[in-house]
């Protein structure tokens, strides 16, 4: 009797559970050695490998045992010199940081102690004394925020140098009992309790202010943290005891249960090599959490057999058609011909509310709202942007004072704008590709439109290989990156030019030819909306396309026809896409919306049904 593989020439996989989209996914957690001393409320630092655990709550009464964990047992420590519970704690095995607390009969503490890997000595004390505050970075570089005390929440944050305390950025959501992860400059807060109710509320810390971000699956207080700003792990708490999420930078995602569940523990380690220890009621269970290396990893058209339990064909697939475009926070003005850069977290800056205004507004979206930053140094509209929210670049556009294109650099770290080295030849309405340290930028009108293509990295701006046609006023801004990138049409200019690191090619026209829209995506996954026609009218539209590498798709329009807009974000298909546009004139050259609209395309397991 023929097989399959006879019939067709290829064998389908035979899987027991549906494959995983990453390693973090398919991630599990085992049982490691329990603590000696038993106890809940306790501070904790270090990796999966070299864990440190010290004070808490044992039984009976507080502790200051420290510990010491290798990977599979724990050993004793030297005691702190302070007992106490409800700590917070950073840094590595051997060079850890505790502070805060609380002490017998219950005061809360503003004791800090450095451990040296034998020893705990004291350090600077900090300015608030607080319990049950969320912990990052390390005992040269710590961070510390929230809590409870004087109220019983607390939005201040603190930084340690290695000999003293100093304050931070508030956090935007006071709460107690939270979750850290990452370092000083790079902070992660998550969850907790606001006194009531629990909180979902993520924010990202730049080491001057804290910037809030998508929200975690499950409010909880009590959730534990692992690992850095951009991979996070959060696990425990309640309600959700023994739930577990993954963060990649943007979002969060439910992923394998704690064993055992864990309620005022501790946590350690990094998101693919976690340390869960401690727990109430009071024991000394220890959880590891490991991503594996090799893993059966879900790939868009793959096609297989579950064996166990649903016995059902299934196939991985991305339906273009599925994606849809939703409101998002608005603008806090409305805005044309901005400069713009980052994902679905954004930075959109310059422009104006009409095509002659030249401002240095500034503002980010952390994917629900708009806030103020500060203003770009030179006010310019037109400019390009390329980069990541907390590292971005704007180069060229048209100067308010005085009137003229300009080749002025501006660099975004997070916190601030910093000139660089001007682009030159100048331009304005230029398109951009890539990332701060490599980017790319071609087109654009000095006047008159040019071909001028430059790389730049970081520093300095080398010249390329030209366009084929000059242009400006592309469809949308960085798609792409220095070594793959998309010219989407341009003022005038039809037809689409990919690069490819050394020269320009002619690919598919768009279906729809339009200029000064939105766009953003990578080389092979690219979606633009919007953008005017040409004459007579130059007319907003409101049409969507998409491209995979060979042509352009017509997609769901967004809302409203309007060009001049800003956009950033992932692409048009790619698992998880997110895009946003924002801003820009529905009838005129005026902006006249602040409106922001998000592109999302989801990825599913579909199953076939066969007889």
């Amino acid at each position: 009797m023929a097989n399959y593989k006879d019939i067709k020439g290829f064998h389908v996989q035979s899987l027991s559970t549906d494959p995983a989209a990453s390693a973090i996914a398919a991630g599990t957690w085992a049982s490691g050695g329990s603590l000696n001393v038993a106890r809940r409320n306790l501070g904790g630092a270090g990796t999966q490998t070299a864990g440190l655990a010290f004070g808490g709550e044992a039984s009976p009464g507080n502790t200051a045992d420290t510990e010491e964990y290798n990977g599979s047992s724990w050993a004793e420590g030297g005691d702190m010199g302070t007992v106490r519970k409800q700590l917070s704690g950073c840094g590595t095995q051997t060079a850890g940081l505790a502070f805060g607390g609380a002490t017998p009969p219950g005061s809360k503490s503003t004791a800090t102690e450095e451990y040296g890997g034998t020893s705990w000595t004291a350090g600077g004390a900090l300015g608030t004394a607080r319990k049950l505050l969320g912990a990052a970075g390390t005992q040269t570089a710590g961070l510390g925020f929230g809590g409870e005390g004087p109220g019983p929440t607390n939005n201040a944050t603190e930084e340690y140098d290695g000999s003293s305390w100093t304050a931070g950025g508030n956090l935007n959501t006071a709460r107690q009992d939270l979750g850290g992860a990452g370092t000083q400059t790079a902070g992660l807060a998550f969850g907790g309790s606001t006194v009531p109710p629990n909180t979902a509320a993520t924010e990202k810390y730049n080491g001057t202010a804290w910037t809030e971000v998508s929200d975690l699956n499950t409010a909880r207080y009590a959730v534990r943290g692992a690992g850095t700003q951009t991979a996070a792990l959060a696990f425990g708490g309640s309600p959700g005891a023994t739930e577990t999420e993954a963060w990649d930078g943007t979002s969060w995602s439910t992923i394998a249960e704690l064993a055992t569940p864990v309620m005022l523990g501790a946590g350690a380690g990094a998101q693919d090599a976690a340390l869960a220890f401690g727990d109430s009621p009071i024991s000394g269970v220890t959880q590891e959490f490991s991503a594996p290396s090799d893993f059966s990893k879900m790939n868009v058209g793959q096609a297989y057999f579950n064996s166990s339990p649903t016995n059902a064909f299934k196939v991985t697939q991305i339906k273009m058609s599925s994606g849809a475009w939703s409101s998002g926070g608005n603008l806090p003005q409305n805005m044309i011909l901005q400069g713009a850069f980052g994902t679905r977290d954004a930075v959109t800056t310059g422009g104006g509310s009409t095509s002659t205004a030249r401002v240095g507004d500034s503002f980010q979206y952390n994917g629900v709202a708009w806030s103020e930053i500060a203003e770009l140094s030179d006010p310019r509209n037109q400019a390009a942007g390329l980069g990541t929210q907390n590292s971005g670049l704007v180069a060229g556009g048209y100067d308010a004072s005085p009137a003229a294109t300009v080749g002025v650099c501006e660099n975004w770290n997070g916190s601030s704008w910093t000139e660089v080295a001007d682009v030159s030849p100048v331009r304005t309405g230029a398109g951009t590709a890539g990332t701060y340290t490599a980017g790319l930028i071609f087109g654009g009108n000095q006047p008159p439109l040019t071909t001028s293509t430059m790389t730049w990295n970081g520093a300095s701006w080398t010249e390329v290989n030209e366009l084929n046609a000059a242009r400006n006023r592309f469809m949308g801004q960085a798609i792409g990156t220095q070594t793959a990138a998309l010219a989407v049409e341009g003022e005038g200019v039809a037809g689409t030019e990919s690069w490819n690191g050394t020269s320009w090619t002619e690919v598919a026209d768009l279906n729809t030819p339009r200029h000064l829209g939105g766009g953003s995506g990578i080389q092979t996954s690219a979606i633009v909306s919007s953008g005017r026609g040409g004459p007579p009218g130059y007319t907003p539209t409101a049409v969507v396309e998409s491209y995979d590498g060979t042509s352009w798709t017509e997609q769901a329009n967004v809302s409203s026809a309007r060009a001049y807009l800003s956009s950033a974000g992932t692409g048009a298909g790619s698992p998880n896409t997110t895009s946003i546009i924002f801003g820009g004139a529905t009838t005129s050259s005026t902006a006249n919306t602040a409106a922001t609209e998000e592109w999302n395309v989801p990825t599913a397991n579909y199953t076939i049904t066969v007889s």
